[in-house]
């Protein structure tokens, strides 16, 4: 079969991948536990459910504009002057099928073939192969400490005359990170003095701990108004409405982009579907306690996580400060993380996402987004499998398994 350069450059999504294989594995009874996904336990709000049923059941389910239906727009105004203290006009919002897509869009109406997009390491899985997609080169910058943050003078200096936007994600998947606000301060300085588009992906934006504030990045901005910035700010209700398979995001910025991108959107996939954005104006507009009730448990699980990892001999971590996940340094027992994260899946039925797809081999990802129990079994699960000292038998389920390995 004849593929074209770009489809045979493009590898798949190494997180959707692990939850088919996770799946497969459930359904043929292994006592899987799944510490590799970023899908909360909650449900969607009620309010949600609601909205999209009272379309349903009108059974009048048509076409929306490219941009996202009013009511949608609206309820995404009223979300970005209550969260982020900014009024927008309706020309500078779009919705979109899902954050994946808002960014998608939005690297094609920026990118020309060969141009640079300049985001920290660790980042999501997606960030390289979406840029290639778009025709343009992902540039990773990596902290010289090791650390999950680099600094601004790091990020200045992996940006060249091709460069032409930033990424941040924080809170940060796969770290749990929050950047500071010197940092975030810094990196906008740095990209209004070069005139570069700064892409501020807040998908986890609210789901943060330890009585800490979220992020809001136009408290930076020099530029007075939304038309005259290069600030664009992707935000969704999947993860802090636990509304994943709706998949609704939006994308806030100057009109000229959001026109631009409105076109592209239009050719590629026309309106999201109906039913989700109304789904996304209940959650929206509803009631606002269940982002409070699921960020509780995630901080919750985090320290139950953060616990038992500590009492590993040989891994560092660090503590996250917000999301789902965690990203512990594995490479004292194996540096190749993805040799490590299959041995883990074969030997003891745990999945983790190897740290190699994020930019930094030798790390895990672990989510503990799942139950108490499953975070806390999952981790022991792994303990076992790599401490020498462990006992020489473990139960998984009613199956009883017997260490092989050293």
């Amino acid at each position: 079969m004849s593929l074209s350069q770009l489809a045979r450059s493009i590898n798949e999504s190494p997180t959707l991948k692990l939850n088919e294989t996770a799946a497969l594995l459930k359904d043929k009874g292994e006592p899987v536990i799944h510490l590799g996904g970023g899908e909360p336990k909650s449900k969607a709000p009620i309010d949600a459910i609601v909205s999209c049923t009272a379309l349903l059941r009108t059974g009048d389910v048509k076409y929306t504009p490219a941009d996202g239906i009013p009511a949608l727009k609206k309820a995404i105004i009223r979300y970005t002057e209550e969260h982020y203290d900014r009024l927008v006009p309706p020309e500078n919002v779009i919705a979109s099928s899902g954050a994946k897509q808002s960014l998608m869009v939005l690297l094609h109406a920026i990118l020309d073939p060969q141009e640079e997009v300049v985001y920290p390491a660790p980042y999501w899985v997606s960030y390289p192969e979406m840029v290639k997609i778009a025709g343009g080169a992902p540039i990773a910058v990596t902290a010289a400490d090791g650390g999950f943050q680099p600094t601004v003078d790091e990020m200045a200096q992996a940006m060249g005359p091709y460069t032409k936007a930033v990424i941040l994600n924080s809170p940060n998947n796969p770290s749990g990170v929050v950047y500071s606000d010197e940092f975030v301060a810094g990196v906008m300085e740095l990209c209004e003095r070069r005139n570069l588009y700064l892409i501020m992906d807040d998908t986890y934006n609210r789901l943060i701990f330890d009585g800490r504030t979220p992020t809001n990045c136009y408290r930076f901005s020099k530029d007075l108004t939304i038309d005259s910035s290069k600030l664009v700010v992707i935000n969704c209700v999947s993860k802090m409405y636990a509304m994943t398979g709706f998949r609704i995001g939006w994308t806030i910025g100057a009109k000229d982009l959001i026109r631009a991108m409105t076109n592209i959107q239009s050719q590629e996939t026309s309106g999201p579907a109906a039913p989700s954005q109304w789904a996304a104006v209940g959650a929206l507009t509803g009631v606002q306690s269940s982002i409070e009730s699921l960020r509780l448990t995630l901080e919750n699980n985090r320290n139950i996580m953060m616990t038992r990892l500590e009492a590993f001999n040989g891994v560092k971590t660090v503590k996250p400060g917000g999301t789902f996940y965690c990203f512990p340094d594995f490479s004292a027992y194996e540096k190749d993380s993805q040799k490590l994260s299959r041995f883990l899946l074969d030997k003891v039925r745990v999945v983790t996402v190897p740290g190699k797809e994020f930019g930094m081999d030798g790390h895990l990802r672990l989510s503990y987004c799942g139950t108490p129990k499953e975070v806390t079994e999952g981790i022991e699960r792994i303990k076992w499998a790599l401490d020498p000292t462990a006992p020489n038998e473990l139960y998984l389920g009613n199956r009883k398994i017997v260490r092989d390995w050293q």
